[in-house]
């Protein structure tokens, strides 16, 4: 086995195997080449590790830091040691999935303290390495993103660990949501090697996938990922029809020359008049994007339908408006079809101007335009900025300010029981997307099918709670209007409002329901404890005792502890539902 010079970082073969090899690579170094070429492709300088693990910084005389290499190589022989043994579904040693996962996760440019988290990231939830040993080899931050992606002990946990394990995904990516692209880049490899996996468990987990897993994706921002998790999932749950698909895409786009050489022509003259330098590709659409947009219709596919153009203009972000004139001066436009992201972002950070126009041919197509700079946000999200921040920290969503929908999601998932929580997870990343303003000019994101009550909620809890109507577009409206994007929303309150049961007929997002049952579920328990308290007080005067001296003794507190209820309130409002018999209690008040 290939041990570890700590002074040094390296590993060293025993002498029996050096002599063996010859002198040859150390094996550990060889199966790690791949990632190690990767991250120094992104990471060229070769930059110290983070030291933000708990250890104190080094002083005259100290070990020097570890290298990235080093740090690499140290994580890859301890997660090669505790899985040793073990094998995939597909025969291979299972170190072959933490190895795939940080190279993915590499390829896209991911800091050290990621990868090294990445290749350890199942030690703690299949092998007997505990998180505090983990915490002990390699830091407070590289523990805290593997704990993040360990899933909860099915035995200990039951029927709730999937949901109180999302639970702790989402709480853990709060305060670092590196934990979510761990999480991402684990999803994918093990999609990319379902085909192992028995029929039934395929289509199980590839449904799970488009339900949880790539919406997280889109939510932030990584496309690179969500579109060949989108494809893997399809091919698994739909395999027919995404091999029709893909039949038809390849058709289509095998004659994509004639519809878009002309247009392109076309595009480079225009953008070269106005002065815009700019690249122009043919994009093609990915197969489940295809599939949810023509089901079975797919006969004929046209080229148009199975690709769009990008445009990646060499200039600020005024360019891009200028490009679109451009585009539109040499195309046809199609009226009404202009989607301004650049003014107004998307929730997942996306940037970029659409359009659609007519091709010389005469078929409409759709053209994305935004600059170099946004391309690599449209492209990695969060995982862009992750990287322009530079060093190996992840940022939280406090520091992510526009990431709302997430901040929106750790609102309401303390107030959801497991019971509840996945579905209600579910329909929160389901949603589209609307972008309503208040009079201020302030945007509020929400799902689409978003009403005006939600966009109180999306206010604040306490607005919410207190609207009595909107002014939407400088029109009284009812709290059940739907909101559109651009629109231009007032929310008129009243200090004495409060939620009522019809709301919950018309509140669409999961953190306005979510609230309003809470709400409802406190005003029913104060109305309970109020009633019960009530017969309490009639039968206790009709035996000449006084409730209120006997909680000023604390005799009630001490009653409602006896019988196994935290407060008196609580205690009263069984009396009041009939769950405690008034018998019982009076026995307790009057017993000498």
């Amino acid at each position: 086995m290939a041990t570890l010079n700590p002074a040094t970082g390296r590993f060293r073969l025993p002498a029996r195997r050096r002599a063996a090899a010859g002198g040859g690579p150390d094996p550990v170094r060889a199966a790690l080449a791949p990632l190690l070429a990767a991250h120094r492709m992104s990471h060229p300088t070769g930059h110290r590790t983070s030291h933000r693990t708990g250890h104190r910084t080094a002083g005259p005389g100290d070990t020097p830091p570890r290298t990235a290499e080093a740090e690499l190589l140290r994580g890859y022989a301890v997660a090669e040691r505790m899985h040793r043994g073990q094998l995939r579904k597909s025969g291979a040693p299972y170190i072959t999935h933490p190895l795939a996962v940080a190279l993915i996760l590499a390829g896209m440019g991911l800091d050290t303290t990621t990868l090294v988290a990445a290749l350890l990231h199942d030690t703690v939830e299949d092998t007997p390495y505990t998180l505090g040993e983990l915490r002990a080899d390699f830091g407070d931050e590289i523990a805290v993103l593997v704990d993040g992606v360990t899933k909860l002990d099915g035995r200990r946990w039951g029927d709730r660990a999937e949901a109180e394990t999302f639970r702790k995904i989402v709480l853990a990516a709060a305060a670092d949501l590196r934990v979510l692209v761990i999480k991402l880049a684990d999803r994918l490899h093990n999609l990319r090697t379902l085909r192992h996996q028995p029929e039934h468990k395929r289509a199980r987990y590839a449904q799970a996938s488009h339900e949880l897993l790539v919406p997280f994706a889109e939510r932030l921002g990584i496309h690179v990922l969500k579109r060949e998790m989108d494809d893997l999932a399809f091919a698994a749950r739909l395999p027919e029809a995404h091999e029709a698909t893909r039949r038809a895409v390849r058709a289509a786009l095998s004659r994509a020359g004639p519809t878009f050489g002309p247009a392109t022509a076309l595009l480079r003259s225009s953008l070269a008049e106005h002065g815009v330098r700019a690249r122009v590709e043919v994009r093609p659409s990915h197969l489940y994007a295809v599939h949810q947009s023509f089901g079975a219709g797919l006969a004929g596919l046209r080229p148009c339908e199975a690709a769009r153009l990008l445009l990646l203009v060499d200039g600020p972000a005024g360019d891009c408006y200028i490009a679109l004139g451009a585009v539109h001066a040499a195309l046809h436009p199609v009226a009404g079809q202009v989607r301004d992201f650049i003014a107004t972002p998307k929730d997942n950070l996306y940037r970029s101007l659409h359009t659609r126009v007519i091709s010389p041919d005469g078929d409409p197509f759709e053209v994305i335009i935004r600059s170099e700079a946004m391309h690599p946000v449209a492209e990695y999200g969060i995982v862009a900025h992750i990287r322009d921040a530079g060093g190996d920290t992840g940022p939280t969503v406090a520091e992510r300010r526009d990431l709302v929908w997430l901040s929106r999601l750790l609102a309401w998932q303390s107030g959801a029981p497991s019971a509840e929580f996945l579905d209600r997870l579910r329909a929160d990343l389901a949603a589209g997307n609307v972008a309503a303003f208040t009079t201020r000019g302030d945007i509020v994101p929400l799902p689409a099918g978003a009403t005006a009550l939600d966009f109180a909620y999306a206010l604040g809890p306490g607005t919410g709670d207190r609207c009595i109507g909107a002014v939407v577009n400088g029109r009284l409206a009812p709290m059940s209007v739907q909101i559109r994007s651009g629109n231009v929303v007032q929310i008129l309150t009243d200090p004495a409002g409060a939620p009522s049961e019809d709301w919950l007929g018309f509140a669409a997002t999961v953190p306005a329901r979510v609230h309003i049952q809470q709400r409802l579920a406190l005003r029913r328990a104060e109305e309970d404890a109020d009633a019960g308290r009530r017969r309490l007080v009639m039968a206790l005067a009709g035996r000449g005792l006084d409730l209120l001296a006997a909680e000023a003794r604390g005799d009630s507190l001490a009653v409602a502890r006896d019988l196994g209820y935290s407060d008196v309130d609580a205690m009263y409002g069984a009396l009041g539902t009939g769950a405690l018999s008034l018998d019982d209690l009076l026995a307790r008040f009057t017993r000498p």
